[in-house]
């Protein structure tokens, strides 16, 4: 007979996560809290270690029908447009990782993930908020029992928390966790490539940093839409929403004094959704016997490495692999942690120090920057040495 597991939480992490649990021969129910599963209207960057997962899920031919492939990597001066950085990507990247890297709609990724869950015959339940869990022994057999807040039950063998930075299962597994404001903001926006001047966006994924903030801007569905995201930072933030109807306004208000490229960009944008940046220090547990967590629910990060939806890809492939082999489940999912926790840690951190480089803070950023366009200078490819451990990593090899 199949195990039984319970995935918490439908977005992106949580339906790779049952994917990759319904390959390995798991019977996987979803519990997703909202009333729809839906993404965020804005864009995701699929780097070659994301990719191989994708692969192996079989759902990449499905993203790549409508992704975009950016040419370069770049960074810029908020004000002069100086190139710091152009390390390439499109088919050089391809080759060299085995895998592309590509931009695509968030809404778009998760829509695949979906259809291919209910393709497998993954049971997905909406409007199913998980309260707690507790393990109960049936004999020599452990089981966990979880408690909506509607008060259903749900028995399983495995219980896996891909429920966000707010983890219900987290607060359960580590009730004295906490977030912390880190300090930046970020607005997200969209809008139709058709609308704005040719070459005003290069195909690229393009990286603008100042003072306290930066930009980014890529290309998604195809070369149709375009996104922008935009950081700044801030002393304090009370609200815990992700999507907060943010004010262009005061978002070209912040970019007033930028560079003509990323003025213009914002003056066609007409609506935008602004929320805070939380995170937390590593944790040092993940597992609790048959739990365990992935994604944002164990190492949420800040998104300047656009790897926190690939890290939590990974965790899902990366923790499939372990509990499908003979030991039981509590190994298993200790080997998971074991294999993962320095990989996702150092992205992390690589994560938190990149603030102060992209807003030039302090005499270490302009060392940085130096040492950067040095390198650029010499070889893109010395330059991107620094990444290159994240794009080269590839969980899905034995």
């Amino acid at each position: 007979m199949a195990k039984s597991v319970i995935v918490a939480g439908g977005g992106i992490g949580g339906l790779s996560t049952a994917l990759a649990l319904r390959q390995k021969g798991f019977e996987v129910l979803v519990l997703e809290q909202s009333d729809a599963l839906s993404e965020v209207g804005a864009g995701i960057q699929l780097s070659p270690n994301a990719m191989h997962v994708l692969i192996k899920l079989g759902v990449s031919d499905a993203l790549v029908s409508m992704a975009f492939f950016p040419e370069y990597a770049t960074m810029r001066h908020y004000l002069s447009g100086h190139e710091y950085l152009r390390m390439p990507l499109g088919k050089r990247i391809e080759q060299k990782y085995n895998a592309p890297y590509l931009h695509i709609h968030r809404a778009d990724l998760h829509r695949v993930l979906y259809r291919a869950a209910l393709k497998q015959g993954i049971t997905i339940t909406l409007k199913a908020q998980v309260k707690r869990y507790r393990h109960t022994q049936y004999g020599s057999t452990t089981k966990v029992q979880v408690e909506l807040h509607d008060g259903r039950q749900f028995t399983c063998d495995m219980l896996v928390g891909a429920d966000g930075i707010r983890s219900a299962v987290k607060k359960c597994l580590l009730p004295h966790s906490s977030l912390n404001f880190t300090g930046h903001v970020a607005w997200r926006g969209t809008l139709k490539s058709k609308n704005v001047p040719v070459d005003l966006v290069q195909p690229d994924a393009n990286l603008w940093i100042g003072p306290s903030a930066h930009l980014v801007s890529y290309y998604v569905r195809g070369g149709d839409e375009i996104n922008i995201i935009a950081v700044q930072e801030r002393k304090e933030w009370n609200d815990e929403r992700w999507n907060v109807p943010g004010d262009v306004t005061e978002l070209r208000r912040a970019f007033e004094k930028w560079h003509p490229q990323v003025t213009e960009l914002l003056g066609h944008l007409e609506k935008c959704f602004l929320w805070g940046l939380f995170g937390s220090d590593p944790l040092d547990k993940w597992v609790d016997n048959h739990v365990a967590l992935i994604g944002d629910a164990c190492h949420p990060m800040l998104p300047f490495v656009a790897q926190g939806a690939a890290m939590a890809i990974e965790d899902g492939f990366c923790l499939a692999k372990w509990v499908s082999t003979e030991i039981d489940i509590h190994q298993g999912l200790a080997l998971y942690q074991a294999e993962r926790f320095e990989r996702a840690t150092r992205v992390q951190k690589m994560a938190k120090s990149n603030a102060d480089l992209y807003h030039l803070n302090g005499m270490s950023a302009k060392i940085k920057l130096k040492a950067l366009n040095i390198l650029n200078a010499l070889s893109p490819s010395l330059a991107s040495l620094p990444i290159a451990f994240i794009y080269a990593h590839n969980v899905t090899l034995d």
